[in-house]
């Protein structure tokens, strides 16, 4: 039968969400940014056009004004024949003042491109003339496109007043078809850029929350291994007592050893369990200190079920820097581990345990059915651990291994059965030490 896909839970669904809005968040702001700076760029794109358009508009009124002379009292154009700043665009034209009237147009540029009314025209010549400066005005041909006025008067010789001006026409869209390629590039790089910035924020995101991620799936795990661990236990206790609570009168004392049997596996289970979350916070420290490993090893056997099987001690004198509660709770998983899967099929009066202890090593041999090496990391993995156990034990054991660098190995025991050996970091003499406590080992995840 196929799996039901597994739910998200609605803790990580709300994370989920949450790195969503912030990558939403990140790319709204680089939007907002580039269309704010490709605005300002646009806009000082077509300001900087337009004002080189009516730089270029000046520069040929001008000349044109000076080429402007009075000779026996009457304007001559001569000058303005062959002159370039009459050719092309801008379009020059010159209207003269007349007494009693408006001005009058007496030269037009040669090339004529703008098809201006004549009223605006005039209006931007009086304007100058009045004004006695250059004027700009905007105006439409008969089209109805825009076009751009300047006028700059100029002087009658003999009299030194105003005598017309001299008009400039431009076109708007002169240079339009760069600013256009401008505005183009700027549309095409924002795109560009809004969507890296969304994958760089959905990156970053993500990196930044995930110690939040780690927290959740240390706090899931440590959740599933609690309700595993303690399932059993609480089953064989409310059993026991429902039992109990039928018989009659003296069948209570019949059952109170199972029920503290299921208590002290309960308080193993909950030891183990804050033991994993100590490490699996990543924020803890291990406190090593000098251990007499031997001694530890020993209280730990005598602390066995005087209804199980009793271990042989080979116990050598050994000293090491380590957490002791942490290595109490490794070398308990151990025994147990090997109590509860090292019964052998032809050995029904129990196991026969051996526990060793040899410099910074904890050996713990069985009669059982054998490990193959090659199925130790299956086997630490929580779940997976064969003939009704969790896994959770020797992951456990690994993890503390691990903290106080060292490792958790298993071998094939001559004559049948498991050596589980439990090797930590030998004790060494360090300068400098602090008094009161041995050096801090940080758990790293």
């Amino acid at each position: 039968m196929a799996r039901s896909p597994r739910r998200r839970s609605p803790a990580r669904r709300r994370l989920r969400r949450l790195q969503l809005r912030l990558t939403a968040a990140y790319t709204l702001i680089t939007v907002v940014g580039l269309a704010c700076l490709s605005w300002v760029v646009i806009r000082t794109d077509d300001r900087a056009r337009e004002d080189a358009e009516y730089d270029e508009m000046r520069r040929r009124a001008s000349v044109a004004a000076s080429l402007v002379y009075y000779e026996d009292d009457r304007i001559r154009l001569d000058g303005l024949q062959d002159d370039e700043a009459t050719t092309g665009t801008p379009q020059i034209l010159v209207l003269e003042k007349r007494p009693g009237g408006g001005p009058v147009t007496v030269f037009r540029g040669r090339t004529a491109q703008f098809a201006v009314a004549a009223g605006a025209i005039d209006a931007v010549a009086r304007s100058a003339m009045e004004a006695e400066g250059p004027v700009r005005a905007g105006a439409r041909d008969r089209s109805g496109e825009p076009v751009r006025l300047l006028a700059v008067p100029f002087y009658h010789d003999a009299t030194d007043e105003v005598a017309g001006a001299a008009v400039a026409v431009g076109d708007p869209e002169r240079g339009a078809a760069e600013h256009r390629s401008l505005v183009l590039s700027l549309v095409v790089g924002a795109g560009a850029l809004t969507a890296l910035a969304a994958v760089t924020g959905h990156v970053l995101s993500g990196r930044s929350m995930r110690p939040a991620w780690q927290a959740l799936e240390q706090q899931e795990r440590l959740l599933a291994d609690a309700a595993h661990e303690l399932r059993t236990p609480v089953a064989v206790m409310r059993g026991s007592v429902e039992v109990a609570a039928g018989a009659p009168g003296g069948a209570l004392d019949a059952h109170l050893p199972r029920i503290r049997r299921a208590a002290d596996r309960m308080a193993d289970v909950v030891e183990n369990l804050l033991a994993r979350g100590r490490l699996e916070a990543a924020v803890d420290t291990v406190r090593a200190e000098p251990l007499r490993l031997d001694q530890l090893v020993e209280e730990v056997c005598a602390e066995l079920p005087e209804s199980g099987p009793r271990p042989r001690l080979r116990l050598e004198e050994s000293v090491t820097e380590a957490d002791a509660a942490l290595v109490r709770v490794a070398v308990r998983n151990l025994l147990d581990n090997a109590v509860r899967h090292g019964r052998a099929s032809d050995a029904p009066d129990g196991a026969e345990l051996v526990v060793t202890v040899r410099g910074p090593e904890v050996w713990v041999a069985d009669r059982g059915p054998g490990v193959d090496p090659d199925r130790l990391p299956e086997l630490m993995e929580r779940f997976s651990s064969p003939g009704g156990g969790t896994g959770i034990g020797l992951s456990l054991v690994r993890r503390i291994a691990e903290v106080h660098r060292g490792n958790l190995t298993v071998r094939a025991r001559p004559g049948g059965g498991a050596e589980f050996v439990l090797r930590l970091a030998p004790a060494r003499s360090r300068p400098g030490r602090r008094r009161g406590g041995g050096p801090a080992l940080t758990i790293r995840s």
